[in-house]
């Protein structure tokens, strides 16, 4: 089984958690998006939306990081996803959740055009505007989180999940900018019991000692 990603990528991140902490064999192969590696043709051929992660397992292949955790998961009968068709819907809707709420105005609304260049808006008020949207979603989103998800210790349930490996590396973005998380209580202490697993700082990292190399101030939440 062969993985490839880039240790900076926020949807490559779950997957290397998910890995060594399950002592998942697998080859992980670095597609270097700062050189442009994953817009060239040999990338290209396995993943044509030029993005990490993507997987070959034998001649069978997936392209989205959510999928592909699933998949990790169920191949290897882990714990992390049940088995209960209400708990792994759960599992499921919340993992949706991340992708098409917290990730596009946490990441690519307010954080991404903030740290990455190719991400920053060609104007100052176009990227004062995406800012300010970003913001303001990414804080209600939080706040969801905050209040309603995080009902019980964990984004499923009692019992963490991929759910939460999915979840953790997109709010601990809100760090790179400068949030303490200090408004949301439960994702707070959430986050840090993730951060307490054995392989979070080595799969961060990377993306930590970026962090510190930026130089604010940043909007954050």
């Amino acid at each position: 089984m062969k993985i490839y990603y880039h240790p900076a990528s926020t949807t490559s991140r779950p997957l290397m958690l998910f890995a060594q902490e399950s002592n998942l064999q697998a080859d992980f192969q670095v597609i270097d998006l700062f050189t442009g590696e994953h817009y060239k043709p040999p990338y290209e051929a396995i993943n044509p939306n030029h993005l990490v992660p993507a997987m070959d397992d034998g001649d069978f292949r997936l392209t989205e990081s959510s999928a592909i955790l699933k998949y990790l998961a169920e191949k290897t009968s882990s714990p992390l996803y049940p088995k209960d068709l209400k708990e792994r819907a759960r599992v499921n809707e919340r993992m949706d959740w991340v992708n098409t709420q917290l990730c596009r105005d946490l990441a690519y609304g307010l954080v991404y055009p903030q740290i990455f260049p190719h991400h920053k808006r060609p104007t100052d008020e176009a990227q004062k505007e995406t800012l300010k949207w970003g913001k303001e979603r990414a804080a209600g989103w939080l706040k969801v989180m905050n209040d309603q998800l995080l009902g019980k210790q964990f984004l499923a349930g009692d019992k963490m999940t991929i759910a939460d490996f999915f979840a953790a590396p997109f709010v601990a973005l809100a760090e790179t900018v400068g949030s303490n998380l200090g408004s949301y209580p439960k994702v707070k202490a959430w986050l840090a019991g993730m951060k307490a697993l054995k392989s979070w700082q080595k799969v961060n990292e990377v993306i930590d000692g970026y962090a510190r190399s930026l130089k604010g101030p940043f909007e954050t939440v």
